[in-house]
């Protein structure tokens, strides 16, 4: 449907104030010297746009969170977790995973530890397994901080492509996903890891373990974003 509209009341709800920083959808509008446009097919695209800056910055909120908590542990505790195998990080992840939907089915809870704080602890142990996949028996156990803030970056980042990947292709739909199912998604990937580890680490036609920790991070950290919506309507 096409619409008459006064395009300069458009200018003035939706220009950014600081014209100098970037270019508005709406420049491209005013170089079109038209009255009449799709409006509801702009607004929609304006949406559209809003939404993927939103969710990258929804999404760097959510792992800042996680890796500043993987810092610390790193200052206090050094990388004990080096003598993790594969199977023990599953695991891990495993048990938080199913406390939260252990909690989510019986609707209550007896310790104190909330649900942001397993997802964030499943992002962690996630990005764990990533780092002794990428390094072998000749790295040493104790890892400096540095060193272990820079591998923490790398997998992180490699896990917002692909985020960003699906987010181009699937028109972001996790955001009507419900907990259950993001919760259901990753205990499902923890068993393919298992399934991949019983099959001495070889696949046919499936990805990796890699592949299945990257989608692990993800899903909790859209768990992450949408508790933190709830949280604050």
């Amino acid at each position: 449907m096409q619409f008459s509209v006064n395009i300069n009341c458009l200018f003035a709800i939706f220009e950014p104030k600081d014209r100098t920083k970037s270019i508005s959808p709406i420049g491209y509008i005013k170089s079109l010297e038209v009255t009449n446009f799709d409006y509801l097919s702009y607004l929609k695209d304006l949406i559209t746009m809003t939404n993927t800056i939103n969710t990258d910055k929804q999404y760097d909120l959510a792992i800042f969170s996680c890796k500043e908590i993987f810092i610390k542990k790193a200052n206090d505790y050094g990388t004990a977790w080096r003598v993790l195998r594969t199977i023990s990080i599953v695991d891990q992840i495993f048990i938080k995973a199913q406390r939260i939907r252990t909690i989510q089915q019986k609707g209550e809870q007896k310790i104190a530890d909330d649900r942001t704080a397993e997802f964030k602890g499943i992002i962690n142990y996630a990005v764990i397994g990533l780092i002794q996949l990428e390094l072998t028996d000749n790295d040493p156990e104790e890892l400096p901080v540095d060193k272990v803030s820079a591998l923490y970056d790398s997998n992180v980042e490699a896990a917002k492509r692909l985020m960003q990947d699906k987010n181009h292709d699937y028109g972001e739909a996790w955001r009507s996903m419900s907990q259950e199912s993001l919760v259901d998604l990753i205990l499902m990937k923890l068993q393919r890891i298992r399934q991949i580890l019983s099959n001495e680490g070889k696949t046919i036609v499936s990805e990796g373990i890699d592949a299945n920790y990257l989608d692990i991070i993800n899903y909790a950290a859209f768990a992450l974003i949408l508790l933190s919506g709830n949280s604050s309507s």
